[in-house]
């Protein structure tokens, strides 16, 4: 799989920017096929970070309704890479 392919974007919320600054933790949407050495080989070769771990969750897309029909949101994968010590990754360079 291409390393471009396997990150799709950062999942930026207020609970990741409190894992990001406390446990120097990264949260990103991955491809549903991506494993774990795949991701952390990605963010090595495309931030120029050391990954030490890499945990994976398979996120159930949720029921909506709009109106009479009811419809299922795409499932999708999520992935905290967390960094080795005195590293991070700025998405929002100025």
């Amino acid at each position: 799989m291409n390393m471009y392919s396997v990150i799709k974007k950062p999942l930026v919320t207020e609970k990741t920017s409190l894992g990001s600054d406390t446990t120097n933790t990264v949260s990103l949407v991955v491809d549903k096929d991506a494993n774990k050495i795949e991701i952390k080989q990605a963010v090595e070769n495309l931030f120029k970070v050391q990954v030490t771990n890499v945990r994976t969750i398979n996120v159930a897309g949720k029921l909506k309704r709009s109106g009479k029909v009811l419809a299922k949101r795409q499932n999708w994968k999520k992935a905290y890479v967390t960094l080795k010590e005195g590293q991070s990754i700025d998405f929002f360079e100025v």
